[in-house]
């Protein structure tokens, strides 16, 4: 039976099932390779689709459109399993899910018969494009313009950091259509051969090396008004912070699925690693560390169950958890992968143990979908608010 990322015990049936095979296909088409993926800088987008034709390409989309229909919260739990292999890939097709839920949840019904059945299978890939060169964590500044002519918008501007880029299929481009701030925002869907879109040079990354990163560059592109995103102008920020909600839960399940790798591999190490002696596991301090992870881990799971729910319920204080999900999980799992290496001493910093690079991908979860330091101010404000209320 395939390794599982963390207790799935208290699951029922249904839930099982769903953990238990994305398990087994991470334990067979991805981590065997996840090493040379990331040597090889190679993006394997092959394997993808492969777990596209298990229902991971549109996990929540519409099941009247070729998605699979699952919640949140299995969402989180199939990101995890992925990540427990790969969370480099398994991020990767969490973003790719983003953008599908985007289309899905705010795109007019013949953009979700046109695009999702594609996205689906992963026969067209997508990529988010928001953050830009001069506006990351700012986003409601972005300087991408979209200007209607006829039947037709001409985009200018450029993109940065974006996964994917060049290899995906379909851009879904944030652009003001309006005047400053977040109602001035816009939402297109471009495809990867309009005339006028270019891509910058892959970027050098410290991780995450599965998935290429590039600026993307819109020189008048012109895309047909029916690839306006909704049908309507001014709604983009309301539609990218909706994406982004998902977006923040699953790369918080990616850091948690690195994070239990690690954590199994360095619970396996100090069992077997003989020091002093006896096993490495008897030393009170190395037992100690474990606790803290093991706790930091649980917790972590607890939290990102919770929000994913809350999301799926359409709870009130939905965006609140999602941001307290995607900060605590992204610290607490950075943290859990550090102290994994630390346990393997020496050999934790060599690259066939597979710690070094657990620790160089989750590092920039901390970073992307809005960094740490925006989830507290997020819920700092939330706080502030409630208790001027009062």
């Amino acid at each position: 039976m395939a390794p599982v990322s963390g207790d799935i015990s208290g699951l029922d049936e249904d839930d099982r099932v769903l953990v238990e095979t994305a398990a087994a296909f991470a334990a067979r088409k991805m981590a065997p390779f996840a090493l040379e993926w990331d040597e090889r800088k190679h993006f394997p987008i092959d394997v993808l689709r492969e777990a596209a034709e298990l229902g991971m390409g549109a996990v929540y989309c519409g099941d009247d459109v070729g998605g699979s229909g699952l919640r949140r919260l299995d969402g989180v739990r199939i990101f995890e399993q992925l990540a427990y292999a790969d969370p480099a890939v398994a991020a990767f097709l969490s973003i790719h899910n983003m953008c599908a839920a985007m289309i899905d949840g705010f795109g007019t019904e013949e953009q979700r018969s046109t695009w999702i059945p594609r996205l689906a299978s992963m026969q067209t890939v997508a990529s988010y494009c928001l953050t830009e060169p001069g506006a990351g964590s700012d986003a409601a500044a972005l300087a991408t313009r979209a200007e209607r002519d006829g039947d037709e918008y001409v985009l200018t501007g450029v993109k940065q950091f974006i996964s994917g880029a060049g290899a995906s299929d379909l851009y879904v481009v944030m652009a003001r259509t309006g005047g400053p701030g977040p109602k001035g925002i816009s939402t297109f869907l471009v495809e990867k051969d309009c005339a006028g879109l270019s891509f910058g040079a892959q970027e050098r990354k410290m991780g995450w090396h599965a998935q290429p990163t590039a600026q993307v560059i819109l020189d008048g592109v012109r895309v047909p008004a029916a690839n306006l995103l909704g049908g309507t102008e001014g709604i983009g920020f309301t539609i990218a912070m909706s994406g982004l909600n998902g977006g923040r839960l699953n790369i918080a399940a990616a850091s948690l699925g690195g994070a239990q790798a690690a954590f199994d591999k360095a619970a396996s190490y100090v069992a077997d690693r003989r020091a002093f002696g006896g096993a490495l596991i008897d030393e009170p301090t190395v037992r100690f560390t474990l606790a803290d992870m093991m706790t930091g881990l649980h917790t972590s799971r607890l939290t990102l169950w919770a929000a994913a729910t809350a999301l799926d319920e359409g709870a009130p204080d939905k965006v609140e958890q999602c941001a307290m999900a995607k900060r605590y999980v992204t610290d607490t799992c950075f943290t859990v992968a550090d102290q994994a290496l630390q346990l393997h001493g020496g050999y934790g910093y060599l690259t066939e143990y597979g710690l070094e690079k657990i620790v160089r991908d989750l590092r920039v979860h901390r970073i992307l979908e809005g960094t740490n330091e925006i989830m507290r101010v997020v819920l700092g404000r939330s706080v502030a608010a409630r208790f001027k209320d009062n």
